[in-house]
């Protein structure tokens, strides 16, 4: 069932973007600036709420059930549910330090931005591996009841930026992705003229 695989690659791509305004922020923060904290707050609220209830559930039950159909290409790549145990520890890794720099404690700078991009970059590279390999292994091996399965168990699961009852909590996070979006291409049209 490749529609479950679209739902879970098109919430890679608003985590993605989310990922970028957590870059931008920290951009501002690395310049000597203050970064937008309702921002940095809304994007870590984020990545806590929604991965773990929602988008790892169902791709751990693709890689379980990628476990029984073919436990040798799952040997191959790993243990996918260990790199989402992981990206939650970086994540509170990225929480603790925001606090930290909003309670005025002493930090050194660079050590925050260092704790903050490993999150990024290990989250980017995760989303790629499952992308790449991953998600095309489940699309050679599930079966049909497989498909029918996981998307059973996972009815109740939902992306927030997109749910209506959810969109006053992360109406900031969505302003602060769009304007991104529309300065992209303010500024793609300004390299074509």
């Amino acid at each position: 069932m490749t529609e479950i695989i679209e739902i879970l690659c098109r919430e890679h791509r608003n985590m993605e973007k989310l990922l970028r305004v957590l870059e931008r922020e920290l951009g501002i923060f690395e310049r000597g600036d203050r970064p937008d904290y309702d921002v940095l707050l809304g994007t870590i609220d984020y990545f806590k709420d929604y991965p773990d209830s929602c988008h790892h559930p169902k791709e751990d039950l693709i890689f379980q059930k990628l476990k029984v159909r073919d436990p040798d290409k799952v040997a191959s790549f790993g243990d996918l549910e260990a790199e989402h145990r992981e990206g939650a520890r970086r994540l509170s890794d990225v929480a603790t330090v925001v606090h930290r720099v909003l309670n005025d404690e002493d930090l050194v700078r660079h050590a925050v931005s260092e704790i903050v991009r490993n999150f990024i970059e290990r989250e980017r590279q995760h989303m790629v591996k499952e992308e790449r390999i991953v998600f095309p292994a489940a699309l050679d091996v599930l079966q049909s009841a497989d498909w029918a399965d996981i998307a059973l168990r996972m009815a109740d699961r939902y992306e927030p930026l997109a749910h209506p009852t959810q969109e006053a909590k992360y109406d900031l996070l969505q302003r602060n992705i769009l304007e991104m979006e529309e300065e992209a291409e303010a500024q793609g049209a300004d390299r074509t003229r």
